[in-house]
């Protein structure tokens, strides 16, 4: 049993001197990363404000672009149009939001709620400050509410 423990000590030293060997080693080599240092995107100056820290270009070669100011420095990406696919996606995207959100009427608020992966999440909402999704909702939830009323009224005509 003693011999066992000494091994296991002795290989397990082993092994942490390796490791801090290769760490020196590490610090001492200059990295890849640092050799490799991107060009730096700045703005330029016949760049068109489009919105708060978005800026619009066009290029030489009639390439468009969009630059954003953020934290990290002014990021740069190419304004392509918007695909009819894309929209679509978009479309189908809010549907599903819309279909998997319930609403319930609280006085002059509204109370929305939906089922997420990591479990449901509610919040509430004045009628006059819906969005377009939670005004979506609520639209369905009146359509829904006035069919079975409508059904429910018809039910009870045709029993007397």
């Amino acid at each position: 049993m003693r011999t066992i423990f000494l091994l296991t000590l002795f290989i397990s030293a082993n092994l942490l001197g390796a490791d801090s060997k290769t760490a020196k080693a590490a610090k001492h080599a200059p990295s890849k990363a640092a050799e490799r240092k991107a060009p730096e995107i700045t703005l330029p100056s016949e760049a068109v404000e489009i919105a708060p820290y978005t800026y619009r270009y066009t290029d030489n070669q009639g390439k468009k672009w969009i630059y954003r100011k953020t934290p990290f420095g002014v990021v740069r990406s190419e304004d392509r149009p918007v695909s009819a696919q894309d929209v679509q996606k978009a479309q189908d995207q809010t549907a599903r939001l819309v279909e998997s959100t319930t609403a319930v009427e609280d006085g002059d608020s509204v109370r929305f709620e939906r089922v997420l992966p990591f479990g449901k999440t509610q919040w509430t909402r004045k009628k006059s400050e819906l969005n377009e999704m939670e005004r979506a909702v609520w639209n369905l939830l009146l359509e829904k509410r006035a069919a079975a009323e409508k059904n429910s009224t018809s039910r009870v005509a045709t029993k007397d």
